[in-house]
């Protein structure tokens, strides 16, 4: 009633032109003309398209069984490695070779706990002696981790300078740390090389 002709005429048209690129084969090559969502409005976008069945138990229903599937691929993939499924904190080639990096080599780190039961044994030894020991033990453990983890994240760094110059490497280094303090058999994502072998 109150706009103008023109504008009308305007979005007409417009209306025209779009149901005419749908309406033609679209060159795989060309440029699409229109900006890259965020991954996030592409996820919130793919999650409206499958979750609009009008029911909401139904969708509900379909949501849980998507987190199920989704949940089981993870856990094939932190066994196998397969890069598809993995959680996004451990994907990516950097990522990758910091986990090969840290599962090559042997670190005191691992062994933290397995020493710190020995050590808490000990102390509970109502001998002066004993006791000493193991705090001494405890404080030589404690020493060699953070010598160990200074000198790790040192080379790490320089690794992965060298092998990934162009690529994001925030918190690869820390990434790598973390690992060390998990004993190399209950690491997840599973260690894909052996001791002593070069990533």
């Amino acid at each position: 009633m109150f706009g103008s002709r023109s504008s009308k005429e305007e979005k007409a048209a417009a209306t025209d032109k779009v149901t005419a690129d749908l309406s033609k084969p679209r060159d795989p090559q060309a440029p699409k003309g229109r900006p890259t969502p965020k991954r996030a409005v592409a996820q919130s976008q793919r999650r409206a398209v499958a979750a609009s069945t009008g029911d909401r138990k139904e969708d509900a229903k379909r949501a849980r069984e998507r987190r199920r599937v989704e949940l089981a691929k993870q856990r094939e993939a932190m066994a196998s490695g397969d890069e598809r499924y993995l959680p996004a904190r451990d994907k990516g080639p950097v990522r990758r070779f910091v986990r090969d990096y840290v599962d090559s080599r042997f670190s005191v780190a691992e062994m933290f706990l397995p020493l710190a039961v020995v050590i808490l044994v000990l102390s509970m030894i109502r001998q002066p002696a004993i006791q000493n020991i193991a705090l001494l033990l405890w404080l030589g453990v404690i020493a060699l981790i953070i010598v160990d983890s200074i000198g790790l994240f040192i080379r790490l760094r320089k690794a992965l300078a060298a092998r990934f110059p162009d690529q994001p490497k925030r918190g690869a280094a820390a990434y790598g740390l973390m690992r060390t303090l998990q004993m190399r058999r209950l690491r997840l994502p599973k260690p894909q090389v052996k001791r002593g072998e070069r990533p």
